[in-house]
């Protein structure tokens, strides 16, 4: 099948991958610009125009490129904008998204049902509409989440999915009937940095699902430190919120019921080291407390 594929960072590059090896001919990969990245200020191409050169498939940085390009369909994942109506209406466009649609439409679906305590979410494939998420859809994968890391749900999703993007363009009957989204509708809103903030007015599992997001942060002593790895447990339960718990070498953060553990940490200009090692050489007044 002719195809054009819209995509930007690591998640797409299985699909991507997938199509070629499934023998499809991408005439042509739309990605975000090269941006600048790193101390040195060089241009960067995104990974899934890294996966295209290598593949010798032309790359274009704009939807508007796609002008005059003859294809069947196209294939969005993770592109980064949204598509233009005339645009959708030369070329059908399939969505691979990872989420169970209606729920969690928009730009962080899978931190989001970390972040709500969601026990399962899933990958689908839909039909793209100018509007945000709403097309029907042709198959989904439903996956528990048990205790995975943002990274961990998101790479496992974007394998799925590329496997179930190659059986609906091999099967004309998953193409033509797709079936409309039912159930109550949530989005996904975009992450910011206090998104990663943990408080102690979280609970403990709350606070652990931040740190699966694996950018959560806090103060303590008036330094931000960012928390790796964390993990809940028995002690500390009559610990006031706001206040570090020690139990030897171990350290939590009080939270609003219970204590969030501390494994690895990094603190600010340093590199990650376990806990107990950050505790041994951060100096902390017997008071101190973290917010």
């Amino acid at each position: 099948m002719r195809l054009v594929f819209l995509g930007t960072p690591e998640p797409a590059v299985p699909s991507l991958e997938a199509l070629v090896a499934a023998g499809h001919d991408v005439v042509c990969v739309v990605t975000r610009p090269d941006r600048r990245r790193g101390r040195g200020g060089e241009l960067s191409p995104s990974p899934v125009k890294v996966a295209a050169m290598a593949h010798g498939i032309p790359v274009a940085h704009h939807v508007r490129d796609l002008e005059g390009v003859d294809a069947q369909w196209g294939v969005v994942v993770a592109y980064g904008a949204m598509i233009p109506a005339p645009v959708l209406e030369r070329i059908p466009m399939l969505n691979v998204h990872f989420s169970l649609l209606p729920r969690w439409r928009g730009a962080a679906p899978v931190e989001r049902a970390i972040l709500a305590g969601d026990t399962e979410t899933g990958v689908g494939i839909m039909s793209l509409e100018e509007t945000l998420d709403t097309g029907p859809v042709h198959a989904e994968v439903r996956l528990p989440i048990g205790e995975k890391t943002a990274s961990e749900l998101t790479t496992l999703l974007a394998h799925r999915g590329a496997e179930l993007l190659v059986s609906v363009l091999s099967s004309p009957e998953r193409l033509q009937h797709a079936r409309a989204q039912k159930g109550v509708a949530t989005y996904a809103e975009k992450l910011s940095s206090e998104t990663f903030h943990l408080t102690p007015t979280m609970s403990s599992d709350e606070a652990l699902r931040v740190v699966r997001l694996e950018r959560a942060w806090c103060h303590i002593a008036g330094k931000r430190l960012r928390v790796l790895s964390a993990h809940t447990g028995e002690g500390g339960d009559d610990a006031a919120p706001g206040s570090l718990v020690s139990f030897g070498p171990h350290v939590g953060l009080a939270a609003a019921d219970g204590v969030l553990w501390l494994d690895r940490v990094q603190s600010e200009g340093g590199r990650p080291m376990e806990a107990a090692a950050w505790l041994a050489g951060a100096r902390l007044a017997s008071d101190a407390t973290w917010s």
